[in-house]
């Protein structure tokens, strides 16, 4: 059975493995020329999504280029350090946790590694869809036409293939108000597995506030700067126009201090640039007819969740075990979308309650706030690991022969 997966970053090579797995014959096509996209922030894998790579014979490679993390600084507008923790960092928080932390394109990168033999497309993408009895004709960007019998979006936030099948963008997107640019750059700060966070807030001005996260990368030789800002962009912005996301992102930042100035500067010249806004996408199902969807494309719960890695794997898994379950007969997608539907929402709610999260007052000054910091902690965990893995692998004994 042949089944296309639109998109290789993460949740579309880890659905291509779980798919091989289970009998099928996945094709994943990427726009992205020369392979999965560089560049990105760290991401965390937590909870069942650990067990997920442990299933996959992944686990040990993730943890073993983990960024590993010490601690971060916070300073302020003028670079002077506010406070210095060795316990826990902004991204992956705490220190000591069995959650691993790792940025996005060296996760991609291995799961990739691990899908030798499937057939990857790169440089082209999904251009139309047409349904029929028997399966779905897709047509190309290059211009090719070929035929399966499921198409699978994971194609991230912007999804073409969600567009094709559910209709505009517009009607599923919630934004959150907040836009990010990220890019790597030398190591300018001189880090050493450290955070440093620069973060201006106002209450009385919450779209104006700026973020910035920086964190030591490969080795230290590198820096990844993550650049967060408030307010509305412009109508027309074209979301592949680099020069003038950079440029919004440099009029957010230009009145900074510290070393703000560099930084924007090495942005300028950054091979892995990448912009988009903050939002989370809500449909009431994750498939139409034969065209099913996974990760960002089905259910983003947005940067600010600090899920959207662990349940786009966790969604992987379960897609392509439910595909197992039913022979590759699409009524598997609404057993996948019943599976996970209630842990996905209290996953995208994390985004709302960690924003409250980070712009409360200083945990380290006032006990009310350490108080209510422990106690969000413990609500994230108990939604983390709030949903238990089926075995799916006894399905793949009772393959029909029309599988290969």
């Amino acid at each position: 059975m042949d089944i296309l997966i639109s998109g290789a970053s993460v949740a579309g090579p880890t659905l291509a493995w779980w798919l091989r797995h289970f009998g099928f014959t996945p094709t994943v096509v990427e726009r992205n020329p020369g392979g999965p996209r560089r560049g990105g922030q760290p991401i965390d894998v937590r909870g069942p999504a650990l067990d997920v790579l442990d299933r996959m014979g992944l686990r040990g490679a993730v943890y073993e280029r983990r960024t590993a993390m010490r601690g971060m600084t916070m300073v302020d507008a003028a670079g002077a350090e506010l406070m210095r923790t060795s316990e826990r960092t902004m991204t992956g928080g705490a220190i000591d946790s069995p959650d691993v932390e790792i940025l996005r394109d060296e996760l991609a990168g291995l799961i990739v590694q691990a899908t030798a033999g499937v057939d990857y497309i790169f440089g082209d993408s999904i251009s139309a869809l047409a349904e029929h009895a028997d399966g779905v004709t897709v047509r190309f960007e290059s211009g090719t036409t070929r035929e399966f019998d499921l198409v699978i979006g994971a194609d991230g936030l912007h999804s073409r293939t969600r567009a094709l099948a559910f209709g505009p963008e517009s009607d599923c997107f919630t934004p959150m108000h907040t836009h990010l640019g990220i890019f790597s750059t030398p190591n300018l700060l001189g880090l050493d597995h450290w955070q440093v966070i620069q973060q201006l807030f106002d209450p009385a001005a919450p779209e104006q506030g700026t973020m910035g996260i920086f964190y030591s990368a490969r080795g230290n030789t590198a820096v990844r700067a993550m650049l967060g800002f408030g307010g509305p962009l412009p109508d027309d912005l074209d979301y592949r126009d680099t020069a003038r996301q950079k440029a919004l992102v440099r009029a957010a930042f230009s009145h900074l201090g510290w070393r703000i100035p560099e930084l924007l500067d090495a942005m300028d010249a950054a091979p892995d640039f990448y912009f988009d806004s903050v939002g989370q996408i809500h449909l009431d199902e994750w498939h139409r007819g034969r065209v099913g969807l996974v990760g960002d494309a089905a259910y983003c719960p947005s940067p600010l969740s600090g899920q959207g890695t662990s349940i786009a794997l966790v969604g992987a898994y379960v897609l392509a075990g439910k595909l197992a379950e039913h022979d590759g007969d699409p009524a598997a997608f609404a057993a996948y979308h019943g599976e996970l539907r209630a842990w996905v929402a209290q996953n995208q709610q994390l985004a709302f309650r960690n924003s409250e999260a980070h712009t409360a007052p200083a945990a380290d000054a006032d006990p009310a706030a350490a108080a209510a910091l422990a106690g969000h902690a413990a609500a994230f965990e108990a939604t983390v690991n709030g949903y238990r893995l089926k075995d799916y692998r006894r399905a793949a004994s009772g393959a029909s022969s029309h599988r290969v």
